[in-house]
C-alpha cells in the first residue's frame, strides 16, 4: 500500500497536509520514521486492521500525535491509522524532531500522556483477550499457560538469538537497546 507522502520531497516535510476521509496514514507493521501531529479533523487507530481480528482501539482529534513509536524505536508501527474525516496533519520528521520539541515543548508532555493512554488501551485489550481464552480453556489450562508464557518471555528477554549482546553470564538479550 502506498504511503501518503511517497514522493514528496524532504523540503515538503513538517508541513501541513490535507488528508481526504478513509486514507491509511500509518499502516501496521512498516516502518515508518515520521510523527503526525493532528490539526484538523479524527482518525481511527486500530490493530489488526483488514483482518478477522481488526481491533478498533480509539479516536483520535485535534492535538494528539501518533507515529511517535516508530520515530522513537525505528521499529514497525504497531498500529494502522485511518482518516475517519477529512484531516490536517502536521508531519514531523526524525531529522526534524529537535527543532519540533523546542517550538512546541508544551507538546512533549502530550505525546508522553497519549503514548501512556495508548499503551493502557492496549493493555486493557490484552486483559479481555485473556479473561477470553480462559473462559474457553478452563482454569487448569490456564495456569498452565500462564507459566509457559512467562518463561517464553523470560527466554526471549535474556537469550535472544536475533540480538545477543555479550556479558559475563554469557549473550544476553536487553530490552533497553540503550544498556
Amino acid at each position: 500500500m502506498a504511503n501518503i507522502f511517497d514522493g514528496k520531497s524532504v523540503l515538503n516535510r513538517n508541513k501541513i497536509y490535507e488528508v481526504p476521509e478513509g486514507t491509511t496514514i500509518l499502516q501496521e507493521g512498516e516502518v515508518n520514521l515520521d510523527m503526525y501531529k493532528i490539526i484538523q479533523g479524527h482518525v481511527e487507530m486500530y490493530t489488526g486492521y483488514g483482518t478477522e481480528n481488526e481491533v478498533l482501539i480509539g479516536m483520535l482529534g485535534p492535538g494528539t500525535c501518533f507515529g511517535e513509536f516508530g520515530l522513537l524505536t525505528g521499529r514497525p508501527s504497531i498500529y494502522t491509522i485511518i482518516a475517519y474525516s477529512k484531516t490536517k496533519i502536521l508531519r514531523v520528521t526524525e531529522g526534524l524532531m529537535g527543532d519540533f520539541i523546542q517550538e512546541n515543548h508544551e507538546d512533549v508532555l502530550q505525546i508522553m500522556k497519549n503514548m501512556a493512554v495508548n499503551m493502557m488501551r492496549m493493555q486493557h485489550q490484552i486483559n479481555q483477550l485473556s479473561q477470553e481464552l480462559a473462559e474457553q480453556k478452563g482454569e487448569e489450562s490456564k495456569e498452565v499457560e500462564s507459566i509457559v508464557i512467562k518463561e517464553n518471555i523470560r527466554n526471549y528477554a535474556l537469550y535472544n538469538p536475533d540480538k545477543p549482546r555479550k556479558s559475563a553470564q554469557g549473550e544476553m538479550h536487553f530490552l533497553n537497546k540503550y544498556h
